[in-house]
């Protein structure tokens, strides 16, 4: 009962981010590049969360921040997805060499450390959104190949499947019928965790400077260029950093509670 309770606290924390990332233009006091005071000033009515370094409304930043890092995240994880699954789900159809070839393949770029490669790329290619979210597509495609893979072959080799199969049922049917029900609570979960792990990863390339490019907010971004202020006592880098946490506890926690509710046994009267 608690956990379902906490879980419904971080659903509704969750829309609250979405409706705030869609409406963010809508309502934020301010634009999202303009200068509104002086730099980190106090919290108060004209600015309730206070001013950046450069004397943005925070709360503006803030919003327009959260907008932008839930935006390529979700871009990269939602492209991740429907390439590593497409290709998971060819190589446990077919297997033979068509398995090997792509198998081999996502070890290769696996054993490139993830932010090494990212950060040649985006040095060579620039820090576009576009961009952005191809590279962490491409790089987290291995891991989710990898999950789906395993879930499908194991469902491949289930007797009924391989009475399909001499049936002569093509890549589709599998697919539709015997694939994509049996692996779909195990994909849903992790997506919530690869779009937790994206958030963070955008957040950790803004601050090396190699993220979404200013004057646009986001995150990681902001984290960094107030870093200063905590010298001075001011809240200013902790709002977004606080943000990011708040959303990687949220999504993981209904995860948890997603797990744990398809791993229940169905009660039968």
């Amino acid at each position: 009962m608690k956990s379902r309770w906490f879980a419904a606290i971080c659903g509704g924390f969750i829309v609250l981010v979405v409706l705030a990332a869609i409406l963010a233009p809508f309502i934020a006091p301010y634009g999202e590049t303009a200068l509104a005071a002086d730099p980190w000033e106090k919290w108060t009515l004209a600015h309730p969360l206070g001013t950046d370094n450069l004397g943005r409304d925070m709360l503006t930043r803030l919003l327009f921040g959260t907008r932008n890092t839930v935006l390529v995240a979700f871009g990269a994880t939602l492209a991740s997805f429907v390439v590593g699954v497409t290709l998971a789900f060819l190589a446990a159809v077919f297997s033979g060499w068509i398995d090997q070839l792509l198998s081999r393949g996502v070890d290769i770029l696996m054993s490139i450390p993830t932010l090494i490669m990212a950060l040649v790329v985006l040095s060579v290619m620039g820090t576009s959104i576009p961009v952005l979210i191809c590279v962490m597509a491409a790089l987290d495609s291995t891991r989710v190949f990898r999950l789906a893979r395993a879930l499908a072959v194991d469902v491949m080799a289930l007797d009924f499947v391989e009475t399909a199969r001499l049936r002569g049922e093509g890549f589709w049917w599998f697919l539709r019928r015997e694939i994509l029900p049996n692996v779909m609570p195990s994909l849903l979960a992790e997506f919530g965790l690869r779009f937790s792990f994206a958030a963070l990863f955008l957040s950790s390339l803004s601050f090396l400077g190699l993220g979404i490019r200013p004057p646009h907010a986001d995150l990681g971004g902001m984290v960094k260029e107030n870093a200063a202020a905590i010298g001075f006592g001011i809240a200013a880098p902790l709002l977004p950093a606080l943000m990011i946490g708040l959303i990687t506890v949220a999504v993981n926690a209904l995860v948890d509670w997603q797990l744990r509710r398809s791993a229940q046994p169905v009660r039968r009267a």
